[in-house]
Order: structure tokens, then sequence, then C-alpha cells
């Protein structure tokens, strides 16, 4: 009985130790890997229904974070394309559209994409831009509203 109870634990231990080491370098790129996903929606407090939006008219202006393939085979008439992937490239042309009256409503591609809650949050920062949205459901919304 002894003898079967030392084995489990002679073989126990290496696999606990591998599974420490392993997790160190796991815990350091979760936390610090410059392409790390987003631990938390960063303003998901601004998120806004497709029809409050609507209501907005003209002082929305729709900005579109899915990537330029996406952006190319559909968006909201009128979108400005912004994307992380691009980012400094499209800026200037979201400057250039941008009109301190208006609302900003940035989506992307699902409900579960992040995209649009990063361009948001970067937008916020680092343009100052106050009146910033993330649209709820992307635009799948927009698709099944126009249907």
């Amino acid at each position: 009985m002894f003898e079967i109870r030392g084995r489990i634990k002679n073989r126990i231990r290496p696999a606990v130790l591998i599974l420490l080491v392993a997790l160190i370098p796991s815990l350091g790129a979760a936390l610090w890997h410059p392409k790390r996903p987003s631990w938390s929606r960063p303003v998901a407090g601004n998120e806004i229904d497709l029809s409050t939006a609507v209501q907005w008219g003209a002082r929305v202006l729709w900005v579109d974070a899915r990537p330029r393939v996406e952006f190319d085979r559909g968006h909201i008439p009128g979108a400005v394309l912004l994307n992380e992937d691009e980012w400094d490239r499209l800026l200037d042309g979201f400057l250039d559209a941008w009109k301190r009256d208006a609302f900003v409503v940035v989506y992307c591609s699902s409900v579960s994409c992040d995209a649009s809650h990063e361009v948001a949050a970067r937008l916020k920062s680092e343009a100052r831009i106050e009146n910033i949205y993330v649209l709820k459901g992307g635009w799948e919304t927009w698709q099944a509203q126009k249907k």
C-alpha cells in the first residue's frame, strides 16, 4: 500500500513542477505581451443601441473598426474606416471627417468583437474626443435592421 502511494507521489511531483515552470512564461505573456487580448472593455458603459444612434441623425460620425477587407465588402453609409492595424495611416482621415458636435459611434463585426472598444478607447485617450459610443451588436445589428 505504501509502495503504491510512493509511486504516485513520484509521478505527480514532476508533473506539478513542469506545470509551475510553464505557468511563469504564460503569465508573463498574458500580462505584458504587446498583442495580448484586452482583459476588459474600456468604454463598455458607452455602448448604445442602434435606435439611439439613428435618432441622432446627421450628427453621427460612424467609425468602422473592422479590417479593411470587411469594410470594403460593406459598411454603414458614410462610415469612416479606422482600425488598430492601420491606425497611424487612417487617423488623419477620421480627424478630417470629425466635427466637435458630432457623436462618434464605433462598430465592429459582432457582439464579441473588442476592436470597436479598443478604437473608442484610443480616440478618447489619444485624440481627447468625448462623445464616443460603441454600437451594441455592431455591423450585424445594422444589417439586421436594414432587412
